[in-house]
Order: structure tokens, then C-alpha cells, then sequence
């Protein structure tokens, strides 16, 4: 402890301004450096609103299905009304709570404003809906499917006028680019940016609720075939990577339909139900999407543009949510994705890190147009996760573990075996020990950077389950293994050239932050530093320019090397042909 209260008192007379009694920041801006938080110092001057969860540490974490099943049930109590941009939310409220306790709301904007209501109870909902007419329309003809999307008008506009105010609507989208530069150079380190562009960036507890919401609207359509059925989201929206404005993948899980009843079975008789059969698990999902696509398009309230792509290599019905704003990608049988998405969780809920490195490489990607939101030849976000994760998981000591030592802390509960695909492993974060690792996401990011760019993406491939390199099975420019369908590589859409310009851009930036770090960057103190530099446009344009004089990480160790063997030969025949050796560590 007086250890700790003498660094703190360091760092204060270090940074005061001399005769002023007040802090100062090191000139032009705090370098890499100058400025390192530890992972705990930097955790506590994160947002206000984190300290909460990280005071949880101590406590049991709760797992991914209990977290999934709270935040379904949560939908299940929440209704999706359009109203008007000025309203009297008093008023609003006090009209909703005859109907029952509200535990919660919030607006947004997404063709209009929309407000999102949580109730206590379920009754509520029934109870709201048993005063909700069906809209009159004298020109077309309303389909009567009745949900808990909702439309909310005012009887007599005029009256009401003068308690009418815009309503504060959460944000449903990240900042533009240059604004997220000028936050990153207001903050105070280099760690600090980090938080600072995840809490941006990442899902708010709002649009995580919306959805939850989405999902839970698609689920009535398709209970009015499959009663028991569950539309859960998986991807982005629940592994804690996701970005604001991102796709929601949704999963039709029929499962519960084919479990036996519980009650015991009695007499000698066994009953079961007469199902359609067909040939493959593969024409079952195609025809049930093709059959829930139909509803939705003719039948979802605000569900537009629906697309049947059910000849993918994973059948899926697309279609755009204009009330909650989300594109969406509905699925079934794709069980693999959500044992992804699980591992994604617990991997993001081991160390802040990991969340925040993650971020920031994705946000880089995406600016310099090394992801991209259209198919094609280009690295995918999933391929950029998988390769932040394995470097993580090769520190020393390494920050998170590897796929198969979370395999050998399952339990009985924990084991899944998927189409023949291992997918075992522990689901109880408090069974995983936490790292010893306190290395500052500044170095990570850098070494992230050196790396990519010193890996030999020539021969070897990327394996989180096993967290090193092994020889590539076939010839792709990039190979990382699936994690659970180990046949399959999850880059093999990228190409040579793409994967080049990404090596390319990771030197340079390796370069630059190498450059921070000195204490000589090329940079004028006026200019973004730190993160907030790696995001300008400049660094694409340098990288293809390729300018003279400007070596790499590994450049610069071969010319070190080389000018120690030229010496080392200069003093060889200075002495005669005498070998001489150093002392001195390299």
C-alpha cells in the first residue's frame, strides 16, 4: 500500500506545472511513452457507468444462456410504439402505468420516433392491448395481425400544444470518423483512448434492449406455426463485439418443439405426433424459412424488403426493420454460430482488454477500408476478432486462453457436440483464472501491429483452439481455422492482394507508434497522436506511396543486424584476423 501511495505521489510531482501547484501534461500531447495506465488504473477512468460492472468482478458472473434468457424474457414484457417527435413524456407515462408498473423507457429515432416500454408484468401488455383499436383506413385494407409494434396519436393536437417537447432520443449509430479523432486527442492517455473509442462504438443498453425487442416481434409471426419456438439474436448483438448500427442475426430455435414431454409415460401405448418428412435437416430449413419469410413480408409491421437466400451454404431470409432500424438475417439450425457467439462472450467478459483491443483494430480496419460492408475479396470482421484473440492469447503470459483449455475446464453441462463439431467448452466465467498479464493496451496494439506484419501468412494458419501456428491444409493467401468447424478456413474469401495491403498498413502503423514511443514521432504536436493517428487517412496514403527511408519493425532489426556483423567484421580485420566478442546485450 505505501508502495502504491508513493508512485501515486510521484506521478503527481512529476506532471505539476512548476510554480502553479496544478497538473500539467507533458508538452504537445502525452506519448506512448509518456503516459501508460495499468489495466486497473486505466479501468478506473473509463466512462462513468463501467465502474459499475467491473465492481461485479468479486461476484459471480452470470453465464451467457442466463444472461440470454433474462434479456428474452425482458422483451417479452416490452411493447415498440411510434409517436409523435413532440410529446408530453409525462403524460405519455402516466397514460401507459394505468395499464401497469413501467420499469423502464426510452426513445429513439428510425423512420420516426419511437419509444421503447419495458412492463413489470406481462398482463400489462394484454391489458394495453385490449384498448388499442385496428387503424381505420378508408384507400387500402389493413391486414389484421395484431402485435406489440404500436402507433401513438393525440386526440387534439392544438390542446395539447403547449406541453409538447422534443423527446431525447438515444443514439442508434457511432459518430463520424473525424469527430471520434478530436474525442480521441482530448483524452488524457493513450489507454483512456482506447475506452474512449469502445464506448462509442460499442451496443448501448438501449439498443441491446431494441434487439432483443426485434427478435422478440419476429418470434410472434413465427409462433403462429411453430408455437414454442424461440427467435433468439446471435452474432454482433450478443457477444459483447458489437457495433452500433451493425446487422442483427437472428436464429429460429426449434428445438423445444422436439424435446419429450417431462410427465412420465404410462400404459402400453406410445403416442407421437404425424410430421411432413422430407429428406435432409438442410430442405426442412429451407422450406421453414421459405414459409416465415412469406409471413413476414406479408404480415410484419414495419418489415420491408424481404429477401429468400435459401440456397446459401446456411439458408437465411433477409430483411430490413424499419421500426426498430436494423438489417436482419434470420436463420434456424445454424447452432455452431451460437456456441461462436458464446465463446466471443466469454472471451470479451475475461479482461476489458480484449474488448477494447478488439474495437480499436476493427474501427482501424474499417476506415482504411480493410473490412467493408459488401461481400467480397476483403477481411471480415469475424477474421480480424480471431486474429486480436490469438495474439492475445501468445503473450507471455498469455491474457486469455486458448479454445481447448476452456475445453478441459468444462463440465457435464458443457458439452455440445453440433453436426459432429466439437463444441465443449466451460460456459462458468469463475471457473477461468484471471491473467497475471499487466501489459497496457498501447504495447498490445503496437506489438498487434509487428506481429501481422512479421507473420508468415505464406505457411501458416491462425488456431485459436489450439493458440499457435500450424502449417496451412491448402494454399489460401489467408487461413484461419474455424474454431468449432475446424475444416473450414473463415478468410478463404480474402485475396493476395488484399491480404497485402493489410500486412502493409499494419507495418506502417507499427512504424508509427514505434516512432511515439522514441519520443521523435514525424508527427507536429498539433496533429492527432496516439490512436487517434493510426485513424488518418494519411497512413493508407504514406503505406502505398511507400516512402523511402522508412523501414519496418523487421527492417529495422535486419539493418541493426546488419550493421553488427559490418562492424564486427571491421573490427575483425582492424585485429588482425582475431575474433573479438561483446558483452554487451543486444
Amino acid at each position: 500500500m505505501a508502495s502504491r501511495v508513493g508512485l501515486l505521489l510521484w506521478c503527481r510531482l512529476r506532471f505539476l506545472a512548476p510554480g502553479t501547484g496544478r497538473m500539467r501534461r507533458a508538452p504537445g500531447r502525452p506519448r506512448l511513452g509518456q503516459v501508460r495506465l495499468s489495466s486497473s488504473e486505466a479501468a478506473a477512468q473509463r466512462a462513468p457507468g463501467r465502474e459499475e460492472a467491473d465492481s461485479k468482478v468479486g461476484t459471480r458472473k452470470k453465464t451467457f444462456p442466463e444472461v440470454q434468457a433474462e434479456r428474452l424474457e425482458q422483451a417479452q414484457r416490452t411493447v415498440l410504439i411510434n409517436c409523435p417527435a413532440k410529446i408530453s413524456e409525462k403524460k405519455f407515462l402516466k397514460y401507459l402505468s394505468h395499464h401497469g408498473k413501467i420499469n423502464s423507457h426510452f426513445f429513439y429515432e428510425s423512420y420516426g420516433t419511437y419509444a421503447v416500454v419495458e412492463f413489470s408484468e406481462k398482463d400489462s401488455i394484454a391489458s394495453l392491448q385490449d384498448v388499442i383499436r385496428t387503424p381505420g383506413i378508408e384507400e387500402e385494407c389493413a391486414v389484421p395481425f395484431k402485435s406489440r409494434l404500436f402507433t401513438l396519436t393525440l386526440k387534439n393536437p392544438s390542446t395539447h400544444a403547449a406541453d409538447q417537447a422534443p423527446v431525447h432520443c438515444h443514439k442508434q449509430s457511432t459518430i463520424l470518423v473525424n469527430d471520434l479523432v478530436q474525442k480521441l486527442c482530448n483524452a488524457d492517455s493513450v489507454s483512456n483512448q482506447f475506452y474512449t473509442l469502445m464506448d462509442e462504438y460499442q451496443l448501448t443498453e438501449e439498443n441491446i434492449k431494441l434487439r432483443f425487442l426485434a427478435c422478440s416481434l419476429i418470434q410472434e409471426i413465427a409462433c403462429a406455426y411453430f408455437p414454442e419456438c424461440t427467435v433468439k439474436p446471435f452474432g454482433s448483438s450478443v457477444n459483447t463485439f458489437g457495433k452500433l448500427g451493425c446487422d442483427l442475426d437472428m436464429f429460429l430455435d426449434l428445438d423445444e418443439i422436439g424435446r419429450s414431454p417431462t410427465r412420465a409415460k404410462i400404459g402400453p401405448f406410445y403416442m407421437e405426433y404425424q410430421m411432413k418428412r422430407v429428406p435432409s435437416q438442410r430442405i426442412a430449413s429451407q422450406r421453414i424459412l421459405s414459409v416465415i419469410g412469406d409471413c413476414i413480408d406479408n404480415f410484419g409491421p414495419g418489415c420491408v424488403s424481404v429477401q429468400k437466400i435459401l440456397n446459401a451454404r446456411c439458408p437465411l431470409v433477409r430483411f430490413s426493420h424499419q421500426p426498430a432500424g436494423f438489417q436482419c438475417d434470420l436463420t434456424t439450425n445454424n447452432r455452431v454460430a451460437m456456441r461462436s457467439s458464446e465463446l466471443l462472450y466469454i472471451y470479451g467478459s475475461l479482461d476489458s482488454r480484449v474488448r477494447a483491443l478488439v474495437f480499436s483494430v476493427r474501427c482501424w480496419a474499417r476506415v482504411h477500408g480493410i473490412t467493408s460492408t459488401i461481400p467480397g475479396p476483403w477481411i471480415t470482421n469475424f477474421s480480424l476478432t480471431m486474429m486480436a484473440l490469438f495474439f492475445l492469447q501468445k503473450r507471455t503470459p498469455p491474457i486469455i486462453p486458448t479454445l481447448d483449455q476452456l475445453k478441459d475446464l468444462a463440465e457435464a453441462e458443457d458439452k455440445h457436440i453440433v453436426d459432429g463439431n466439437d463444441c465443449t467448452f466451460a460456459s462458468n466465467l469463475n471457473k477461468i483464472k484471471p491473467t497475471e498479464n499487466t501489459e497496457t493496451l498501447d504495447v498490445l496494439l503496437s506489438d498487434f501491429f509487428e506481429y501481422i506484419g512479421n507473420f508468415s501468412f505464406n505457411k501458416n494458419s491462425i488456431n485459436i483452439r489450439k493458440g499457435k501456428e500450424q502449417n496451412k491444409p491448402e494454399p489460401s493467401p489467408l487461413y484461419i481455422q474455424n474454431p468449432f468447424e475446424q475444416g473450414l478456413n473463415i478468410s478463404k474469401n480474402v485475396n493476395q492482394s488484399q491480404l497485402d495491403r493489410f500486412v502493409a498498413l499494419a507495418r506502417e502503423c507499427a512504424w508509427i507508434l514505434q516512432q511515439e514511443d522514441k519520443g521523435h514521432s514525424s508527427l507536429n504536436n498539433s496533429q492527432p497522436w496516439g490512436l487517434a493517428a493510426l485513424l488518418l487517412p494519411s497512413v493508407a496514403s504514406n503505406c502505398i506511396k511507400g516512402k523511402k527511408g522508412r523501414r519496418g519493425p523487421a527492417s529495422e532489426r535486419i539493418k541493426s543486424l546488419l550493421d553488427s556483423l559490418k562492424i564486427n567484421t571491421d573490427s575483425l580485420v582492424n585485429n588482425g584476423g582475431k575474433r573479438t566478442f561483446s558483452n554487451q546485450t543486444r
